[in-house]
């Protein structure tokens, strides 16, 4: 089960909390928090509570986020080199996606750091494709992160870590 956990501002757009007492995430990479950034177009951050990695798509239509997250994350992980199993393995977790509210302030400290350096790297609304959120979302993943300095430093590295890993 794919469990994102939203910010109020992205769950008054996204639909109403889904996640009930005693489920969790089934995914190797946790749970995702989710945050809208209001640009020109609307763009959603999300970031793996296990690796800090980072996936950028568009809101609209935000009704239909959850069900297009699986997609644009096969997208984002093949451009990081992920076995196709691995990738195989997560998607077929996601068959069902619940919506929960936020739970990691460290994670949310994450979101807004990456909030802050994407607003600096910003690519103009006029040139902004998906190709641009694929190549921010990729700057972002080399970022050094706090949490993971005692570990592998940057949530791309922190990715291969995990895949690496037996299952």
């Amino acid at each position: 089960m794919l469990v994102v956990r939203a910010t109020k501002k992205l769950r008054d757009r996204v639909g109403p909390l889904t996640l009930r007492p005693g489920e969790a995430s089934s995914t190797r990479l946790g749970d995702w928090y989710a945050t809208a950034w209001f640009w020109k177009p609307q763009v959603v951050l999300l970031v793996s509570e296990a690796t800090l990695f980072p996936v950028l798509m568009p809101l609209a239509p935000a009704a239909t986020l959850l069900a297009r997250f699986p997609g644009h994350l096969a997208q984002a992980l093949a451009g990081q080199e992920v076995p196709q199993g691995f990738i195989s393995a997560e998607l077929a977790q996601m068959q069902e996606a619940r919506l929960a509210p936020t739970a990691s302030r460290s994670v949310v400290g994450i979101m807004n750091e990456f909030t802050f350096l994407a607003e600096s790297a910003r690519p103009d609304p006029m040139d902004f494709d998906a190709a641009n959120l694929t190549a921010l979302a990729n700057w972002l993943a080399g970022t050094p992160c706090s949490p993971l300095f005692t570990r592998h430093t940057s949530p791309d590295r922190e990715l291969r870590a995990l895949v690496q890993q037996e299952p």
